[in-house]
């Protein structure tokens, strides 16, 4: 996992997120992925922006999601590009849960210190902008 310094080609948020930081910057991660080591290297790369960096992704669901998660650090917001998906947000992973139903071109906040889980109607695609420091897992 690398933060890129020279930027201005293509970058496919697919594969390749954007991390957002002070200053206005804006950096390409290369070889990001959602797996445990990646993402402590990461949030060690991007430690000096502190609450203040965003993690921009693409991801592609289909069907219910199998975490749930919460940002102590800052909001979370998901747009949904295409498909549709239930958010269901509650005080803490499998607690009754407020759920808000996107369809493509909707977004919801999810608030720091809200834990949320997504599961899509079939394939949808979500672009999610994310405070990465201190995000925490659970299965659901």
């Amino acid at each position: 996992m690398e933060l890129r310094t020279d930027h201005r080609d293509a970058v496919d948020l697919l594969t390749e997120p954007l991390h957002l930081g002070l200053g206005s910057r804006a950096r390409p991660v290369d070889g990001f992925s959602f797996d445990p080591a990646t993402l402590q290297a990461y949030a060690a790369a991007t430690a000096e922006d502190g609450a203040e960096g965003r993690l921009v992704v693409l991801i592609d669901e289909d069907g219910p999601g199998a975490h749930w998660e919460c940002h102590p650090a800052g909001d979370e917001v998901l747009v949904c590009v295409s498909g549709r998906v239930a958010v269901h947000q509650a005080e803490s992973p499998g607690a009754p849960a407020r759920t808000v139903v996107l369809e493509a071109g909707q977004a919801v906040v999810n608030p720091p210190g809200v834990w949320h889980a997504v599961d899509a109607e079939g394939p949808a695609r979500l672009l999610s902008i994310t405070p990465g420091l201190g995000t925490e897992h659970r299965a659901r």
